[in-house]
């Protein structure tokens, strides 16, 4: 017997067109939320990445500060911290002066670091003591070669531990009672000098506190303490 054939009809055609177009619409978006959710997380990856290297970079600067006699190794003004420190290469002793600021403001703000070339002579100290004041203030475009950006932040704050305490650095508290003997710039050079010391212009503790801004895909307030590997006792 002859079989009797036949095709789809145009209903069931259309239908299976709509089905196809369907399943391909819902797996298009699938893929975009899987993309999506992907460029999330390296970009919180990322966001993390960079504030973790800032932050060791910071306490990395903090744990090489070190002095000359009547050479400051820290200083705090309210917007720059200078940060004397010996410089990574220590043949011959050398000195490397190292700023953060917070430039810019609201929540588009920019955590800065500066840093001078390795020093050798005192004078050359002091002129990069002076110019990391300068680039806090008004950079120019030389030292603007000199300094890396590290995260955008809304605000930051500066605690100082000292006499048990942490207090403000600008307050009456946090300024040091001993005063130091400035140097001069005909002083020899620093492989010469007199040996390392620790003053009492420097604190036993040191609290940084970062309002991370909300454009970023990390925010809150993070905070972070260094204390100085000389001291001894618990700090709060």
């Amino acid at each position: 017997m002859r079989r009797l054939s036949r095709g789809f009809t145009l209903i069931e055609l259309l239908v299976a067109i709509a089905v196809m177009a369907l399943m391909a619409l819902l797996s298009w978006r699938g893929l975009d939320g899987m993309s999506r959710a992907q460029n999330q997380l390296q970009t919180h990856a990322d966001d993390a990445l960079a504030l973790q290297v800032g932050l060791s970079q910071w306490r990395s600067d903090l744990d090489a500060m070190t002095e000359l006699r009547g050479t400051p190794a820290l200083d705090w003004d309210g917007r720059v911290l200078r940060i004397t420190r010996t410089h990574a290469l220590r043949e011959p002793v050398r000195l490397q002066v190292v700023a953060w600021t917070l430039r810019g403001q609201g929540i588009n703000s920019t955590w800065v670091r500066w840093q001078s070339p390795p020093l050798s002579l005192r004078s050359e100290w002091a002129n990069a003591w002076s110019r990391a004041q300068t680039w806090g203030q008004t950079p120019s475009e030389a030292e603007r070669g000199n300094e890396v950006n590290v995260r955008t932040l809304s605000q930051w704050q500066i605690f100082f531990y000292r006499g048990g305490a942490w207090t403000n650095p600008l307050s009456s508290e946090g300024t040091p009672t001993t005063p130091t003997t400035p140097a001069t710039p005909a002083a020899p050079p620093i492989p010469n000098a007199p040996p390392l010391v620790s003053t009492p212009s420097t604190p036993d503790g040191i609290r940084l506190v970062l309002d991370l801004s909300g454009g970023q895909s990390l925010t809150g307030k993070i905070s972070l303490d260094w204390v100085k590997p000389t001291l001894t006792g618990n700090v709060p």
